[in-house]
C-alpha cells in the first residue's frame, strides 16, 4: 500500500487564512485532530457562501458530509498562522468532493490534507438532488483536471 504524501501547494487554486486558537491545541502540545475537520468545514462552507451563494438555514437543498478523513504530515500549533488551500477533485450530478490542504505560509508541503464528500439533498423530501446551479457554477473553478 502507498503511504500518503503532503499535497504541494501548486496544486490548489484557492486559499483561506486561518489563525490557529489556544483552545486548538491538546494535551501533546499540537492542534488535535478534531479541529481540523472544523477547519476543513469552515473553509468549504465559507466558499460555498461566498462564491456559490449558499444561504445558511434558508436554501432547501444542502451538501451532506458523507464520508471523510484526513492524513497528517506535520504537526500545527497554536500560536500559527495557517493558509487552507481548496480544490474540488470530483463534481459529480448531486455530489462534490473536496480536498483541503493545511499549509503554514511559504510552505510548498501540507502539514495535513483533509477530504470529504457532500451530497446535496432536499432536506424537505430527504431525497438526493442536483448540486444547485450557482454552487456548480462556483465549484467548478475549483475542480482538479482529470490525469
Amino acid at each position: 500500500m502507498n503511504r500518503p504524501q503532503p499535497a504541494e501547494r501548486a496544486g490548489f487554486q484557492w486559499f483561506y487564512p486561518l489563525d490557529t486558537r489556544w483552545a486548538d491545541n491538546d494535551i501533546y502540545g499540537h492542534a488535535n485532530n478534531v479541529v481540523y475537520y472544523a477547519w476543513f468545514d469552515t473553509v468549504v462552507n465559507r466558499f460555498l457562501i461566498e462564491e456559490g451563494g449558499m444561504r445558511p438555514g434558508q436554501d432547501n437543498v444542502v451538501g451532506y458530509v458523507v464520508s471523510s478523513g484526513c492524513d497528517y504530515f506535520a504537526p500545527v500549533t497554536y500560536p500559527e498562522s495557517l493558509e487552507l488551500g481548496l480544490r474540488v477533485v470530483r463534481l459529480g450530478e448531486k455530489s462534490v468532493s473536496w480536498e483541503v490542504g493545511v499549509f503554514l505560509p511559504g510552505e510548498s508541503e501540507s502539514r495535513a490534507t483533509g477530504r470529504f464528500v457532500h451530497a446535496f439533498v432536499d432536506q424537505a423530501a430527504q431525497r438526493p438532488a442536483a448540486v444547485p446551479p450557482a454552487i456548480r457554477e462556483a465549484v467548478m473553478k475549483l475542480t482538479v483536471p482529470a490525469a
